[in-house]
């Protein structure tokens, strides 16, 4: 096979510093001119989105774009690659940082929140750090970047200033600091000062598959390091902050959930295992079917916890911790349509998860309601919410014709190349889950006679800017089932 065309490009690091750009103004402008400082907010994000997909024809036609920023060691550069890949992530990330935008208007103008400055601030950096992410070519430049989004989306989680937005802030940066510098840190440190006498770049393309160097001991006990390391994947036992960070305003959850904080946890761990380690080393290790038992137990766990929760976002939650599992475990599976699925299942979770979080905060804007239980008849009241969010739970519940399916139905095939039946029986039945803890809210919202509340017959659909995000992506779901020959072929598998 050969080796692909890399091609100088600047592009990459404009889609970096963009929200850095953007940010100069929304502080310039302020809270007096609030106008101006979403206007700035909007114009950031649709610059940031042309650049990134302004990269696909390139990247569709087998080529890689490269940007050096800085040489930090004698043979450890901070570089910013576009592959495959990350580039399907910062589609997702910047495509969507649109949506919650508009959304982000409705909802803290709906709500009278405070300090919309900071939040927009924040929400910039934590996209410029996300797509650092995206592009990072060597484990360094990742490692950077992923600090600086858990400290960037710290003042996003404790917005609210008050004793629960404190307790959830300290919980989540508590989890992902212990885990990063006492995990990660000494995962890479050990990597880099001993393989290969001290001379690795851990870059995700020349090196691919020279941890099995190490011994199998050493490899395993690495895969461990690496994977709670990057905590934000949500992987049990280390993923209480995630439901402790809900206490943040929904565009932050949505956020969370599906653009940014999490996604950037499981696709971390997916250049793990399919880059450092790579499909050949992992498959011979013997030692990584223990990450499949934690990811499908965390799949199951989580799901049988949302059954039991009627806070809707805290059972959105515990959905994303399951929805998360399915990407670990097709990083683990170690084979090439596994990992592909993987992939894949961040574009797709990511569109009908963000859909849900966006109906729970137009259901909260305009009725004030975040109980299960309380939302009996309110689809008749809603329809367009109530109506987006049973598209949004098909979706993430996998079936066709939503984009949720096509993830789910590569995962399994990568499963059975490696001849894993159980991982198979495991995504059907956390599936059926999935229909047990999700439909009922539409069942509830359309189907259950009304409460008798005298403020029910004020509730109607919440502000433009709140329905018309979750009304498109929705729509989405439906779009990456019918044109997805490009995610998969940015995937790595065959249609």
């Amino acid at each position: 096979m050969s080796a692909p065309l890399i091609i100088e490009d600047i592009r990459p690091l404009l889609a970096l510093i963009a929200p850095w750009l953007g940010l100069v103004g929304i502080m310039w402008a302020g809270e007096k001119r609030a106008n101006l400082r979403e206007s700035i907010t909007f114009i950031t994000a649709s610059v940031q989105a042309a650049l990134v997909l302004s990269m696909l024809p390139i990247v569709l036609s087998g080529a890689i774009l490269e940007f050096h920023i800085w040489q930090i060691f004698s043979y450890v550069p901070m570089l910013l690659r576009v592959d495959g890949p990350g580039l399907l992530f910062a589609c997702v990330a910047s495509i969507l940082w649109i949506a919650t935008t508009l959304y982000s208007v409705g909802y803290m103008r709906g709500l009278h929140e405070h300090a919309q400055t900071r939040f927009y601030s924040f929400f910039a950096l934590s996209l410029s750090a996300t797509m650092g992410v995206a592009f990072s070519a060597n484990l360094l430049t990742i490692y950077f970047f992923y600090e600086m989004l858990s400290v960037s989306t710290f003042p996003l989680v404790t917005h609210m200033q008050d004793k629960d937005a404190r307790t959830g802030g300290r919980t989540y940066l508590g989890y992902l600091l212990f885990t990063s510098l006492c995990l990660l840190l000494p995962a890479l440190s050990w990597c880099y000062v001993w393989l290969d006498g001290g001379q690795m770049t851990m870059d995700f393309m020349a090196d691919t598959g020279k941890v099995g160097h190490f011994s199998e001991t050493t490899q395993i006990i690495l895969l461990f390091l690496f994977t709670y390391g990057f905590a934000k994947s949500g992987l049990m036992p280390f993923h209480s902050w995630l439901p402790g960070a809900m206490v943040a305003p929904t565009p932050v959850s949505a956020l969370l959930h599906a653009v940014a904080v999490v996604k950037v946890g499981v696709f971390c761990v997916y250049r793990i295992y399919a880059d450092v380690y790579g499909v050949e080393v992992l498959s011979q290790m013997g030692g990584e079917e223990w990450i499949m038992i934690i990811a499908s137990g965390t799949i199951l766990i989580s799901s049988l916890i949302a059954l039991s929760q009627d806070n809707l976002k805290r059972r959105l939650a515990f959905s994303t911790i399951g929805q998360l599992g399915y990407i670990a475990l097709g990083a683990a599976i170690a084979t090439d349509r596994g990992q592909g699925g993987a992939v894949l299942h961040i574009a797709m979770h990511a569109c009908g998860k963000i859909t849900l979080f966006f109906c729970a905060g137009a259901i909260f804007v305009a009725s004030g309601k975040k109980y299960v239980s309380q939302l009996r008849g309110i689809g008749r009241r809603m329809p367009i919410t109530m109506g987006a969010f049973m598209i949004g739970s098909l979706s993430v519940i996998g079936l066709p014709p939503l984009g949720g399916f096509i993830s789910k139905w590569y995962l399994a095939l990568g499963a059975l190349d490696r001849d894993a039946t159980w991982v198979v029986v495991v995504l059907l039945i956390s599936s059926l889950l999935n229909v047990f803890y999700l439909l009922p809210v539409a069942v509830t919202a359309f189907f259950r006679s009304e409460d008798t509340e005298e403020d029910d017959a004020s509730i109607k659909e919440a502000p433009w800017p709140c329905v018309v995000p979750l009304a498109c992506t929705a729509l989405g779901c439906f779009a990456m089932f019918f044109w997805s020959d490009s995610l998969l072929k940015l995937a790595g598998v065959s249609p």
